[in-house]
């Protein structure tokens, strides 16, 4: 697929709304991060009777429904993902970012296409819970097991699982060198933050892209597990990744501190939204 000859017969998006997709966007992805972060942090330490179930988009979404005005709420996180996937999808294949056509450049785009089509799914699931017609957890928290479940059935299935494993662990370990090489800043217009609070939001970005990064790579281990034992039971996504850190040894402590480092990338978010410079043309 040509990136850029594609790009070229879609129709020329006007950068305002471009920006304006880019930054409600990015504060929708803020809240959701700061709401698993919380859930986590209060299952960790069992807090309000939460627990692990609680921390999967079900019951992020069902924790909205229940507040004031919960389903107005609801539906305005729904538009904020749904700019999100629309804004990664003009990354992807406008090349806003100007990532060229080469291999990198090409492997930068398809990755904005999956989370494109990653927060759309999200932004539709949380639509149907907001007009009451999600049909609960049931088939929401095992997309993961159900994904490898197809996959072991191919032709080198396990070979294909593995692969996928590899795959989100390096989208791990990057996510984890983003935030010490500092590459989380390239964007950011620091000088739009207040002074006094400038070092710690932006210290936010770096401990929360070293967390997420963390829960990444817990779920591809546990892929892994899955290609290794084919076994699809054994995969999971992030929910199953606080499951993992809960049972390890000082399970609490672990998942507490992964919780406070999730709150703090969805904090990084909401500096994004304000501070980023949004890329609008091809």
């Amino acid at each position: 697929m040509n990136i850029t000859s594609l790009s070229s017969s879609l129709p020329h998006v006007q950068p305002h709304w471009v920006t304006v997709f880019a930054r409600v966007g990015l504060t929708a992805k803020g809240i959701v991060y700061c709401l698993v972060g919380i859930m986590a942090f209060m299952a960790a330490f069992e807090i309000g009777g939460k627990s692990v179930a609680d921390t999967g988009k079900a019951g992020i979404f069902q924790f909205i429904l229940h507040q004031p005005f919960g389903k107005i709420l609801l539906g305005l996180v729904a538009i904020g993902l749904l700019c999100f996937a629309i804004w990664r999808f003009i990354e992807a294949f406008l090349d806003t970012e100007h990532k060229g056509t080469n291999a990198k450049g090409i492997g930068r785009c398809i990755g904005y296409a999956f989370s494109g089509v990653v927060y759309l799914g999200l932004a539709y699931y949380a639509a149907t819970a907001a007009l009451g017609k999600s049909n609960g957890q049931s088939g929401s928290e095992n997309t993961q097991q159900t994904l490898v479940h197809q996959l072991l059935e191919k032709p080198f299935g396990q070979w294909l699982v593995g692969a996928l494993a590899l795959g989100i662990i390096f989208l791990g370990i990057y996510q984890i060198y983003r935030a010490y090489s500092g590459e989380y800043l390239k964007k950011i217009q620091a000088n739009r933050l207040r002074p006094n609070v400038q070092k710690l939001l932006l210290r936010a970005g770096k401990i929360g892209y070293t967390a997420r990064g963390i829960v990444w790579s817990i779920i591809g281990f546990l892929f892994l597990k899955a290609a290794l034992h084919a076994n699809s039971s054994e995969a999971g996504g992030t929910q199953n990744a606080f499951s993992f850190l809960e049972n390890a040894n000082y399970g609490s402590i672990l998942l507490g501190a992964v919780a406070l480092g999730l709150t703090s990338y969805g904090i990084f978010m909401f500096v994004r939204a304000k501070c980023e410079v949004i890329s609008t043309n091809n």
